[in-house]
């Protein structure tokens, strides 16, 4: 019965995986014609570098709220409220304070846009659009948590299909106001986009929570259910990440006009292959929470070295392929419209220091998980608070710690290289740092109850990477052997040769099959 129960288990996440992967790459799809949309019409300038400094605001938003607060405190709760029939409680105790947090921080964010856009790009050619871009963009601290919440309780539910609608939602809503409005508002029209995409992400999901969720007859105070010493683990966690794109925004905005861009750009090609990876994650992550609620803690270490190995497998061979086709990538998806072969060139130049780092950003997407899983508890207390309807064991501060140490050796790295190297060398400063973020939150997992041996992840990651350079190295040939004929072609074959290089060495130094990852 317990094989049989497991291997059950195991296809639901399969068919979950599957439907998660099928609609979020569609809105990424949708994401990537944003992309080329914004290069076409507005090219790389002064005015896509002051869109750019807007999105500061949803790019810190979704990551705080959606995968952040949301993700990792919400899904425990709400994973072990679906196991003692407690989720109108949970509702009822949080969803009033939530809302009205967000809406203040909403409204902040609208009155001190003048103030924000100084800090972030003091040196930005054109302020004023800015400002009027991020008062558009701010309506995403309030629609991003609602999505967030509504992702949170479905996923805990085991519903995946509409949260995997939110991208999706989100770049129509951008897609729809760019392509009417843009000879109208110029790029204000994408940020207006954003707005509307960010009300979509919520009204995706309403049918499918009020089906399979429902509200509660009555909402009541939270009062001290979410403490604060819950929730400032995780914000100052996913701050600290997301401010190496402040970083990246404050020393882009003092190198030449369409430097931002061009990191935007690179970034958002890069990203693709992490976004994929992880979620796997996202997927395994209610699993993960509620085996460690259940105290299973031997199958949960099992799932996260199986995520570990899948995800760090992806993720290298993108990397390959992007370190050896990033100019043929960049000139097939953006080289169109007003966005030119020098943006091309240096596009690609950043790329292929982002696609350095890729690893490191998947792994401190699935590493973080087990922190905040009620491992970092903190004894009685945290059990004590578990059995309140709402509570959750406090989240220990060392993933902070240790995204705090990488965004110390990104801005060093950032501002000693920038002046004289530019956007690449902001790239590589975002890689280093990152990395030594995954590292020690490799390390740190003897902290949690989630314990991997660490000389087998090492091994696996040794084989891989091995696999990954040598899939590098004969894509590199294989660009040398196409040069000269279309880049569609030169993107296509080298993929196809990168991959099955890829596969051939990883089952050479017994790194397994792809499909044996997960």
């Amino acid at each position: 019965m317990t094989l049989t129960a497991t291997r059950t288990g195991s296809d639901t996440l399969a068919r979950a995986a599957v439907l998660t992967v099928g609609i979020t790459m569609s809105g990424s799809l949708l994401g990537f014609l944003r992309d080329l949309l914004l290069a076409r019409f507005f090219g790389a300038t002064g005015g896509t570098d002051a869109f750019l400094v807007a999105w500061t605001v949803p790019e810190t938003a979704f990551p705080l709220l959606v995968e952040g607060v949301m993700s990792l405190l919400m899904i425990p709760l709400f994973s072990r409220a679906v196991s003692r029939d407690g989720v109108p409680d949970l509702i009822a105790a949080t969803m009033p304070r939530i809302v009205a947090v967000l809406a203040a921080g909403c409204a902040a964010v609208v009155a001190g846009a003048p103030l924000l856009v100084h800090l972030i790009a003091p040196g930005l050619a054109d302020p004023a659009l800015a400002v009027t871009c991020t008062r558009w963009t701010a309506v995403t601290v309030l629609t991003f948590g609602l999505a967030g919440y509504l992702s949170a309780a479905l996923r805990a539910h085991h519903v995946f299909g509409a949260p995997a609608t939110i991208h999706l939602a989100y770049n129509i809503g951008i897609l729809s106001l760019i392509w009417v409005l843009h000879t109208r508002f110029g790029v204000v029209s994408a940020a207006m986009g954003v707005a509307l995409g960010s009300a979509f992400m919520v009204l995706a999901q309403l049918p499918s929570f009020v089906r399979r969720v429902g509200f509660p007859r009555r909402l009541r105070s939270a009062g001290g259910v979410l403490t604060a010493g819950a929730l400032a683990p995780i914000a100052v966690y996913t701050l600290a990440r997301q401010a190496q794109v402040f970083v990246e925004r404050f020393l882009g905005s003092t190198l030449p006009p369409g430097t931002i861009s061009h990191l935007n750009y690179a970034q958002k090609v890069a990203q693709v292959p992490m976004l994929v990876a992880l979620l796997l994650c996202t997927v395994t992550f209610p699993s993960l929470a509620r085996d460690v609620a259940a105290g299973q803690v031997a199958q949960a270490a099992r799932r996260l070295r199986s995520d570990l190995r899948a995800v760090t497998g992806l993720i290298l061979v993108a990397a390959a392929y992007l370190v050896a086709f990033a100019p043929a990538v960049v000139r097939v998806l953006l080289q169109h419209g007003l966005f030119t072969p020098v943006d091309t060139a240096a596009t690609a130049a950043v790329m292929r220091m982002y696609a350095l780092g890729l690893l490191g950003q998947a792994m401190v997407g699935v590493l973080c998980r087990p922190f905040f899983t009620g491992t970092g508890g903190s004894g009685s207390a945290a059990s004590g608070a578990a059995r309140r309807p709402g509570a959750v064991a406090r989240p220990g501060w060392y993933p902070a710690a240790a995204m705090g140490a990488g965004l110390a050796v990104t801005t060093a790295v950032a501002v000693t290289a920038a002046p004289r190297f530019g956007g690449p060398a902001i790239a590589a400063a975002n890689a280093a740092g990152i990395t030594v973020t995954a590292v020690l939150l490799l390390l740190g997992l003897r902290k949690t109850a989630v314990r991997v041996p660490l000389p087998e992840v090492a091994s696996d990651a040794a084989r891989l990477v091995a696999a990954a350079a040598g899939a590098g190295g004969a894509g590199w040939l294989a660009g040398r052997a196409l040069a000269g004929l279309p880049s569609i072609v030169d993107v296509s074959v080298g993929g196809l040769v990168v991959l099955a290089t890829f596969a051939a060495l990883a089952r050479l130094t017994r790194a397994g099959w792809p499909w044996t990852w997960c």
